[in-house]
C-alpha cells in the first residue's frame, strides 16, 4: 500500500479517459474458503511445463501499446530462464491474454485461464479493467506483480501487485472503500529542489479532473502554493495553458492528461519560453521514446522527470538492471514498465522454485504461501521492498523510499541518487477509487 499511490498515479495519469470506477461488491469471508488451492504435486522426475498466465488489454480504447510493457517483460525473463533449463529442469509456459481493455474480454480471459489451461498463477497482470479478479480471488489462483490500474490488488486476497498493499484485502476496497497514499514526491522536490509553486494541469472530462484534485490536495499538504490548470478536451488550448504556467511562475507542473495532450503541453511550454524545475512524469511514461515523443520541445523535454518504485532501466551499472537490458535487445524500445513486468516474472520463479524443492511441489497454494510472505521482495534489487501487511487500520504517515530519474539528451534516463535511501516521512491520504 506504501507504494500503492505511485501505481495508481502510472494508471491514472494516461488513463483518465478511459477508466471508470469499478471497485467490485464486498465478497464475505466464507466465499474465499473451501476452494481448491491447486492440483497435487507432480513426481519427483516431472518435466511436465510450469503453466503461467499473463492477461493484458494489448488492444484497448487507450491505444495499442499502452499496456504490453510488462507482458513483454516477463515474456522475455520466462523466455531467458527457459533457455537456461526452466525451473528444476521444467520450462515455463507462458499463456497470453489480451482482454481487449474490456470487463467482459477480462472475464474471458480469467475463465480460458484459470479453468481451462489451469495455470499455477497469473504473473504481470496489466487490466484496463480488471473484472474477472474476484473469480480470480475464490479460485485462490495467486496473481503476481500486476499493476494496479484499478482497486482490486487493495480489495481481494491472492493478488499481489508489483507495489505491495497493507489494506486488508477482505472483498472491500482499501479500508471501508477508502485508500491511502503519501505524500512522498512531492516532498522530494520541495527538499532536494526547493519547489514552491506547482501547476497541475488536467481536462475538463471527470476522471481526469478526479485525479487532479488528488494531487493538489497532496501538493497543498506540503505546503505548495498550487495552480490548477484545466483544458477543454475537446478544442485544449494548450498554448493558453502554458502561457499562464509561465505567469505564474510555476516550479513544477503535474498533470492529469493522457501522452499525448502532454506532448503538445511541452511543445507550447516552449513556444512561449515557460521554464520549470520539472516536468513530472510517471512510471508509464518513463520510456526510451522520449526523443521522438517529445522531439518539437527540447527544453521541456529536458525537464522531464520521472517517480517510480522500481530501479531505473538505464542503470545498466547493476547487474539485475543489466540482465533485464541484454535479454530485451531486441525490442524496439524500453521501459519502466517492461522492467517491472521482468520483477515480476523472477518473482513467480523465486517462489516456483522455492516450491519445487518442498513436499508439496509448484501447487497454486504454495506460491501464494510463497508470494503473501511478510518479507520485503526486491527482485534482486529491482523494487523497493515489497510487503504484504494486513492492517486492521490505515497508518497516518509512513517512511516511503522513491525512485527517480530525469531525462538528459544523449544520456537518456539519469538517475537521481539511490532509491533505497531517497526516503520520507510524509502523511498518507485517502481518496476514494
Amino acid at each position: 500500500m506504501r507504494r500503492r499511490f505511485r501505481g495508481a498515479e502510472a494508471a491514472i495519469a494516461v488513463l483518465v479517459l478511459a477508466l471508470s470506477t469499478a471497485c467490485g461488491s464486498r465478497l464475505p469471508e466464507s466465499d474465499f474458503e473451501h476452494r481448491d488451492r491447486g492440483t497435487a504435486p507432480a513426481p519427483a522426475d516431472d518435466r511436465t511445463p510450469i503453466r503461467v498466465g499473463v492477461i493484458t488489454s494489448a488492444t484497448s480504447p487507450v491505444g495499442g501499446d499502452a499496456f504490453i510493457g510488462p507482458r513483454d517483460g516477463a515474456k522475455a525473463y520466462f523466455d531467458r530462464l527457459n533457455a537456461r533449463g526452466g525451473i528444476d529442469g521444467r520450462r515455463v509456459e507462458v499463456r497470453l491474454c489480451d482482454d481487449g481493455g474490456s470487463g467482459v474480454g477480462n472475464n474471458e480471459c480469467v475463465h480460458e485461464l484459470i479453468d481451462e489451461d489451469k495455470v499455477v498463477a497469473l504473473v504481470a497482470t496489466t487490466a484496463l479493467d480488471y473484472a474477472g479478479a474476484s473469480r480470480v480471488s475464490r479460485a485462490r489462483v495467486p496473481d503476481i506483480g500486476g499493476q494496479p490500474i484499478g482497486a482490486a490488488y487493495d480489495t481481494y486476497p491472492h493478488l499481489y501487485s508489483i507495489y505491495g498493499s497493507l489494506a486488508p484485502r477482505d472483498g472491500t476496497t482499501g479500508w471501508d472503500g477508502k485508500q491511502y497514499g503519501g505524500t512522498e514526491v512531492y516532498r522530494y522536490f520541495k527538499r532536494e529542489h526547493g519547489a514552491r509553486t506547482a501547476a497541475v494541469v488536467s481536462y475538463n472530462q471527470p476522471a481526469s479532473a478526479a485525479y487532479a484534485r488528488l494531487v493538489e490536495r497532496g501538493l497543498k499538504a506540503e505546503g505548495y502554493k498550487v495552480v490548477t490548470e484545466q483544458v477543454d478536451f475537446a478544442l485544449p488550448n494548450f498554448r493558453a495553458i502554458a502561457a499562464d504556467l509561465k505567469d505564474q511562475g510555476a516550479d513544477l507542473v503535474f498533470d492529469a492528461i493522457d501522452s499525448h495532450g502532454n506532448a503538445r503541453l511541452c511543445e507550447a511550454m516552449d513556444d512561449v519560453g515557460a521554464e520549470v524545475t520539472a516536468k513530472v512524469t510517471n512510471v508509464q511514461n518513463w520510456t526510451s521514446a522520449v526523443a521522438e515523443d517529445y522531439k518539437d520541445s527540447p527544453r521541456c523535454r529536458n525537464a522531464l522527470w520521472a517517480t517510480g518504485s522500481s530501479r531505473n532501466f538505464e542503470d545498466t551499472d547493476h547487474d539485475a538492471v543489466r540482465a533485464f537490458r541484454d535479454a530485451t535487445k531486441g525490442l524496439k524500445t524500453h521501459s519502466q514498465w517492461q522492467l517491472e513486468g521482468w520483477a515480476a516474472a523472477m518473482w513467480f520463479t523465486d517462489a516456483a522454485r522455492s516450491c519445487a524443492r518442498s513436499d508439496t511441489g509448484v501447487t497454486r497454494a504454495c506460491v501464494d504461501d510463497y508470494v503473501n510472505r511478510g518479507q520485503g521482495y526486491t527482485a534482486d534489487g529491482l523494487l523497493i521492498p515489497v510487503r504484504f501487511e494486513r492492517l486492521p487500520e490505515p497508518p497516518e504517515s509512513r517512511r516511503t523510499c522513491l525512485s527517480v530519474a530525469r531525462w538528459e539528451d544523449g544520456r537518456g534516463w539519469v538517475s537521481q541518487g539511490d532509491m533505497n535511501t531517497t526516503c520520507f516521512e510524509v502523511p498518507q491520504l485517502s481518496y476514494e477509487p
